[in-house]
This record gives C-alpha cells, structure tokens and sequence, in this order.
C-alpha cells in the first residue's frame, strides 16, 4: 500500500489526458465542500434525547456551534504545518490521507452521537475532520498548476469550484437520510454520518487514485513557454519558509483575508439582512432562496473569475474586487433606503461572487509569485487568512449590528454602519493588492539552499 501512495507511483504515463486530474480533485472537493452544509445537523442534535423538542439533557446550539469552528481552525492549521509534506509526497497520498481523516471523522462523530459524548463529536469532525478537510483542500492545487502551465487559473478554479458547490449536494442529502432514519423515537443523525462517511470515504479514495502528476519537463502539446515571462509572473521557485519572509506574501495574505473578511461576513447574514432591511416583502422563504442564489453565484464565481485571471493578471483580478467591491458595499445602505430589492439582491450576488473568485485565484497568484514547486505548500500557509477572516467578518458583522440596535436604530438600518466599514476594509485590501511586487531574486532557490533542506 505505501508503494502504491509513493509519489513516483502517480507520474503520469505517455498519453495520459491532463483533463483526467480536475475530475479527481473534483471528488475531494465536492466532498470536502460538505463543511458549508453542516449547519443543517444543528437543529436536530439539540434534540437527541427530546426528539420533538430540546430536552434538558440535550446538547446546546451555542455548544454545538463549536463544531464548525474546530473544524474551520483544523483546516488551517493542517494545511499550515503540513503544507511541505503535502508537496514533498505528492497529491496520491495527501488525497488518501484526507479522506481516512475526512469519513473518519463522520464515523467517530457517529459513535459520539449514538453515545451522547459531544466530546467525541469535537474530536470526529472538528479534529480529524478538520485535518481532512486542510489536507483535501490543498492537496490538489499545485498538481493542477503543473498540468495547465497554459490556463493555472481555470484549472485551480476548477477544484475550488467543487468546494463552493459541495453544499448543494450534502445539504439535501443530509436531510434526506435523517428523514430516512428517523423514527418516532429517533431522529435519525447517528446512521446518516455513518453513510455520509463511507460515501464521501469512497469518493475521496477513487480521486486519490485516479490522480496523476505530469512527468519532469512535461508541457502541454503545443504550448511554448513565453521567452520573456510576464510581468509578476516569476519562472524561478521560492522555497515555502523563505516565502514566508517576503513581503508578497504577507500582502496578498492580508489581500485574501479582507477580501474574505467582507464577504463571509454578510454571507453568514444574509437571509436575516434581507428579512430586516426589506421588512414585509421578503418572507423567510424568500430569504431562503436568496442565499441559495448566493451559493450559486459563490460557486459559480470560482470559476469565472480564476478563468479571467488567466487572461487579465490576478493583480488586476483583484483589483476589480476591491474596486468594483468598495462600490457595491456602499451601494447596499442605498437599496435599503429607496426599497430597491432587486439592486439589492444584484449587489450581493457580484459580492459573493468576488468572495469565490478570491479563493479560487489567490492559488494562481502565487503560483505567479513564488513558482510551481512549493505552491501547495505556500497555499497551506496562506490559508491562515481564511482562518482569521471567519472570525473578523461574523464578529463585524453581528456585533456592530447589535449595537446599533442597542442604540436605537431601525433594524431596517442596523447594517448601514457595518456596509461602510466593509467597504473602507476593501479599500485596505486595494493598497495592499497595489503594492506587490516581483519577489527579489534573493529569494530564490538556489543549489545550496537544496542541500541545506534536504531537498533532492
């Protein structure tokens, strides 16, 4: 089996169709992309013992919020410390890591649930869970830049992608299996982790797999490596702790996390938003389906906007962001105050689709900034800002809001304050997008810096 997991095991033979590696990163992501959906097994574990309501020994909401954030924080983390093993061992058995890690974790949750220790639950899917979902998340992402040296946007965009839409199929299928067995004295979220773990355990394995990585000095037929590189686009590598020294990577750190900071904030708000800001003509079913709109429009512009990237620079991808983002923010006070719905709803479907596209162009970006070799690893270490992000945008967003409540304003107006910041937030993320540069030559890797590292 470790044979088989070797990276020299997953070089691609003569003929092999690159366009066979975005369907196995497909298979983790649209796996791992189940993490958006869980809040739809909340609910139904505050009532376990109750059934039909929360008893006193249930489980609280607050206490099971927990759940999600270990698994978000373990998803940093791990794509953090083991971004160089990752890269070093090759997509095969990072993939097939990640799955042990990801169904694993359904199955001890499982245990936790049908026991009733929460604990177990903590350590299932928010530990081990959370270590699958950092490992799955990067463990594709510079085998797909090595295949598409022609399109790396389009083709990171891809995967990530899969992980924006992984909700539209784990939410109604969650539900459905806890319909399914459920029972007058049963609610039924023990047997549907237990499926869900070897399901998305199966899928995770056929993409590690099918999985392959090109052979050294394999390109594209008929592509021609550019002469003169373009500008920002670097042809030399830079190790993955050096990188961490450059100011390019703290700036486009800071550029994902604002750009991230903005858009997570109203996405976990946005059915309460548009209730509150529109009272009376938007029903909570309504509500409803505008965030499943979002989602789509999330998905969605992963793709459209890593493609675009390909064509126009991810610096000036971002730039459209922030710009184009600053604008929309500050536009939103204005559809509430005039009743315009549709502005509205149109402001926050471009919105939630730059917060896509910024996920799924930062891999490329660095790509461009540091090289092929330990971009996976770079990724991993970039992903922190992710972590940060989905701590400052909720707190902006529902502490401020209450504040203004607190105060006395209309709820219908409660979000003006928190739109304006989101938008002076942006113009943060413009300046720090403005002012990367090419990475100093120092910073490359050189001969002596391989040996010193143990690099072969």
């Amino acid at each position: 089996m470790a044979s088989f997991l070797d990276r020299d095991r997953t070089v691609a033979r003569p003929g092999f169709s690159r366009w066979m590696v975005p369907p196995a990163a497909l298979c983790i992501h649209l796996c791992i992309g189940q993490v958006y959906a869980f809040s739809v097994f909340n609910l139904p574990m505050t009532k376990l013992i109750g059934i039909t309501q929360s008893a006193a020994a249930d489980w609280k909401l607050t206490d099971l919020g927990w759940i999600f954030s270990i698994a978000i924080f373990c998803l940093g983390l791990s794509a953090a410390i083991m971004g160089r093993w990752v890269e070093e061992g090759g997509p095969r058995r990072a993939m097939f890591t990640a799955a042990l890690c990801f169904g694993g974790g359904f199955l001890v949750s499982a245990f936790g649930i049908s026991s009733h220790q929460l604990w177990l639950v903590y350590l299932g899917y928010g530990v081990l869970g959370g270590i699958g979902l950092g490992l799955g998340y990067i463990s594709p992402v510079s085998t797909l830049i090595k295949w598409f040296p022609d399109r790396p946007g389009m083709a990171t965009g891809m995967a990530i992608m899969g992980f924006g839409g992984g909700a539209f199929v784990a939410s109604p299928l969650s539900v459905w299996l806890m319909k399914h067995f459920s029972t007058s004295t049963h609610v039924g979220v023990a047997e549907t982790f237990v499926v869900m773990g070897v399901v998305y355990l199966a899928f995770m394995l056929v993409g590690s797999a099918i999985v392959r990585v090109p052979a050294p000095g394999w390109q594209p037929a008929g592509y021609v490596a550019p002469l003169t590189p373009k500008k920002l686009v670097t042809t030399q590598d830079v190790y993955v702790y050096q990188a961490l020294k450059t100011p390019q990577f703290w700036l486009i750190w800071w550029v994902l996390c604002l750009n991230v900071t903005a858009g997570i904030g109203v996405l976990g708000q946005a059915s309460a938003m548009s209730q509150e800001m529109f009272p009376g003509r938007v029903t909570p079913v309504a509500a409803a389906g505008f965030v499943g709109l979002m989602s789509l429009f999330n998905m969605a512009g992963r793709f459209f906007w890593a493609s675009t990237s390909d064509f126009i620079g991810r610096k000036n991808t971002y730039f459209i962001f922030f710009a184009l983002g600053t604008v929309l923010y500050a536009a939103v006070p204005y559809t509430g105050a005039v009743g315009n719905l549709s502005l509205f709803v149109l402001c926050f479907l471009v919105i939630i689709s730059m917060y896509g596209g910024g996920f799924a162009t930062v891999p490329a970006y660095l790509r461009d900034m540091f090289g092929t070799r330990y971009v996976g690893a770079i990724h991993g270490w970039l992903i922190t800002a992710w972590s940060a992000a989905g701590i400052l945008g909720p707190v902006l967003v529902n502490y401020i809001r209450q504040y203004q409540i607190d105060s006395g304003v209309p709820k219908a107006q409660a979000y003006n304050v928190t739109m304006d910041i989101m938008a002076a937030l942006l113009v943060v993320g413009f300046l720090c997008n403005f002012m990367i540069r090419s990475v100093h030559e120092r910073h490359y890797m050189r001969e002596e810096l391989l040996d010193e590292v143990g690099v072969a």
